[in-house]
């Protein structure tokens, strides 16, 4: 489980050298630049997570993916702070052995949530120090929450009945293909339980792919969100892969009060959601009594495209009932679909505004992004006054 040292230094070498030509670099990116990697590396960003700590320090992380990248022996995790609301960023930490996870603060202590590699064991990880030193995940005792195979993104955390809820997918299958393998769940602890312990998680039963669904035409569910309804009742609301070209779906899967049982009615249980078929966030706002997203939208001229590979606009949208979608405001976009991309945006609410980061495919002097998928930046943004968007509509989706 431990990096071989010519590898190791290989690699902690190349985050030198492009953080080197961050600084050199004059190329205008939308947003801050939190982190850049050149394509050439072979090595890209991903897993973008955001978080406040209780003092106002904005803290953020991304790991690195690609075929130079440790991502199936040790994965690798970047973090990073800032102390002027976002306006500049400085690496504090680089953690080995974390993939696809999520920041989030509980009880005053900062938390890592995600895997140990790509589809590997679920894990968690604390630090007292807002992320400079984080504990080790080696024991059930210390934050190995399940062995086994699993998948996940930097997806939000839902505080409910007394427990702390989060989605994720079972990914150990006899199929070994994206989207086929994976199981929709939901795993949740007592808000007082110590968070490190695996025993203080509760898992429920795991939904696996089903081939008869939508016709035929389902080609999986992942990166799914713990949201509760207007009338209270708990749901993993999940990103969609069909085959269907110009449609985006979501999936509504249901979960039991005591966090014990998944179901899914497949007649009821898929919607039309602009930004399906890529990963995003729901949050609600207790102010604007709303649930709110940042997601990819599709154009008219790319509807025939895989929706999943749509990735050239970002927009923000809510819902009163997280049924009823309204798409308020274009963020980013790029008339270019095939090496420019905003996506796995994570944010958060802060005060009148909408904080966010963004794995943003760009240009750069080295002939720009690897594709729009395999980005090269990490970048932050700022929405003001994000709740004067909801008196404005681009459209009802």
């Amino acid at each position: 489980m431990r990096l071989v040292p010519s590898k190791k230094i290989l690699f902690l070498g190349l985050l030198l050298f492009t953080a080197f030509l961050v600084q050199a670099k004059k190329i205008k990116v939308p947003g801050v630049v939190v982190s850049y990697v050149p394509a050439s590396s072979k090595t890209y960003v991903g897993s973008p997570s955001l978080c406040s700590l209780v003092d106002g320090t904005l803290v953020a992380s991304h790991d690195y993916f690609g075929p130079a990248s440790n991502e199936h022996e040790q994965a690798t995790t970047a973090i990073y702070q800032s102390s002027d609301k976002g306006k500049s960023w400085s690496k504090i930490s680089v953690i080995h052995g974390q993939f696809w996870s999520n920041l989030f603060v509980h009880q005053g202590l900062l938390y890592l949530m995600g895997t140990w590699k790509h589809h590997g064991n679920l894990i968690i990880r604390r630090s007292a120090d807002g992320g400079k030193t984080w504990t080790e995940p080696t024991t059930s005792k210390t934050g190995l929450l399940r062995e086994g195979e699993y998948h996940t993104a930097p997806m939000p955390m839902l505080i409910h009945n007394n427990r702390i809820w989060r989605a994720i997918e079972n990914a150990k299958s006899e199929s070994k293909k994206w989207g086929l393998r994976y199981s929709a769940m939901v795993i949740s602890a007592p808000l007082e339980a110590d968070l490190l312990d695996g025993s203080s998680w509760t898992t429920t039963n795991f939904l696996p792919h089903n081939p008869a669904y939508l016709d035929g035409r389902f080609g999986g569910w992942i990166e799914g969100n713990a949201v509760l309804t207007p009338e209270g009742k708990l749901l993993d609301y999940l990103r969609v892969a069909t085959s269907e070209k110009g449609r985006e779906l979501a999936a509504i899967v249901n979960i039991s009060d005591d966090g014990l049982k998944a179901s899914f009615d497949p007649a009821t249980g898929f919607l039309d959601f602009v930004g399906g078929a890529k990963k995003f966030s729901i949050r609600y706002d207790s102010n604007s009594k709303r649930y709110w997203t940042i997601c990819n939208s599709t154009s008219s001229e790319f509807k025939k495209m895989d929706a999943g590979s749509v990735r050239n606009t970002l927009v923000i949208k809510s819902s009163a009932d997280l049924k009823n979608w309204t798409i308020h405001k274009v963020l980013l976009s790029h008339p270019d679909v095939l090496k420019h991309g905003f996506q796995y945006v994570d944010w958060q609410f802060d005060g009148r505004d909408v904080i966010y980061l963004c794995r943003t495919a760009w240009d750069d002097d080295q002939g720009g992004a690897d594709n729009f998928h395999n980005a090269n930046y990490l970048t932050f943004h700022r929405i003001s006054h994000f709740r004067r968007l909801i008196h404005k509509s681009i459209s009802n989706r």
